[in-house]
């Protein structure tokens, strides 16, 4: 088979078939080396990345949320139940609002990075909280970890899917609603580290 064969235009392939990657931009200067939209049919790497440092970074941003998902608990290595489930939250996306829901992934990502932290400074005996600028690898950690609480601490005791909470998150938090778990924790996070200054 010739080179030319083998290789694959990047406008061909599409999230499960459906959503395009082209158009989708990160506007956030800081975490465009950091937040990968290459193309990709499924978000299953094996875990190539898992025994180089830092190279989570080189993973396509939807399958980072999936394994943000299946954090110890119920859904603990059930990769193929979150993959479906993300799947049909990113319809519900679209049906929705009508957009592409890569972007609003990006957008969800790019709302609820924090920009700043404390950390612990002991002096004397006396411990101080410092406010501290946070790398681009850390936002975006933080980012999928506050939308995945989110939809987590939504899920007690309510009657909607788990498809239609994590469909509410991102549309929350890419639209910078407050009433959004990930946005509320960044807002909090952002204001205690303004009073540490």
């Amino acid at each position: 088979m010739s080179q030319s064969k083998k290789t694959v235009e990047t406008g061909d392939v599409k999230l499960f078939g459906e959503w395009s990657f082209e158009g989708v931009t990160v506007r956030d200067v800081g975490l465009q080396r950091y937040l990968r939209l290459n193309p990709i049919y499924l978000p299953h790497s094996g875990g190539r990345h898992e025994s180089r440092r830092f190279h989570k970074s080189d993973l396509n941003i939807v399958e980072r949320l999936i394994n943000n998902l299946m954090r110890p608990g119920s859904s603990g290595g059930e990769k193929a139940r979150v993959t479906s489930i993300v799947k049909s939250a990113f319809k519900i996306i679209n049906l929705k609002t009508g957009r592409n829901p890569i972007e609003v992934l990006v957008r969800a990502v790019e709302n609820a990075a924090p920009n700043e932290d404390t950390t612990r400074i002991g002096y004397g005996g006396v411990v101080y909280r410092l406010a501290v600028d946070i790398s681009p690898q850390r936002r975006i950690d933080l980012a999928l970890r506050f939308i995945v609480q989110g939809v987590k601490t939504a899920a007690f005791n309510n009657r909607k899917t788990l498809e239609e909470l994590l469909a509410e998150q991102l549309i929350g938090a890419a639209n910078n609603d407050q009433n959004v778990f990930a946005i509320r924790r960044k807002l909090e996070m952002e204001r205690v580290a303004l009073a540490s200054r």
